[in-house]
């Protein structure tokens, strides 16, 4: 009959026992990266949350500040005014200028063109001209062939 190889029982017992212990291994580390994700996820919310209250301690000091305006004495106050309404002015007239400045460039580059499509006509009103003379002396001189090729045909 055929050889069945046998293991030993201890051999066995030592497999077994190898198996078990990469197993054990395994999960551990499993479980290790598990805890380690948890921590860092806490962390991060926890570094989320000082974030948020950083920004809402900043919003509250600003809105102090805006709260707390020391008041102007009332010449700077109107000095101030005045400030603002010569730049208001200055704007309006920027505004002014840059419209008519537009107006302008678009008035000339209408002119350009326009003296470029008369020049252009005056240039086919010339070609026309020549070849109406050229095809009045072609007429011509068939007139002047098919006249004396009638009277020389007599």
């Amino acid at each position: 009959m055929a050889d069945v190889v046998t293991i030993p029982q201890n051999l066995f017992y030592i497999i077994i026992a190898f198996i078990a212990v990469i197993g054990l291994i395994v999960a551990l580390m499993q479980w290790r990266r598990v805890r380690e994700s948890q921590t860092n996820v806490m962390f991060l919310e926890k570094q989320a949350e000082l974030r948020k209250i950083e920004l809402v301690e900043k919003d509250l000091e600003s809105k102090r500040v805006l709260e707390n305006v020391i008041p102007l004495p009332k010449e700077q106050q109107e000095r101030l005014s005045d400030i603002r309404k010569t730049t208001t002015d200055f704007m309006h007239k920027a505004g002014y200028l840059h419209s008519e400045i537009n107006e302008r460039v678009t008035l000339l580059e209408t002119r350009t063109e326009f003296l470029k499509l008369q020049k252009l006509l005056q240039d086919i009103e010339m070609k026309e001209k020549e070849l109406d003379k050229r095809t009045k002396k072609s007429e011509g001189s068939d007139n002047v062939q098919a006249v004396t090729g009638i009277k020389g045909g007599k």
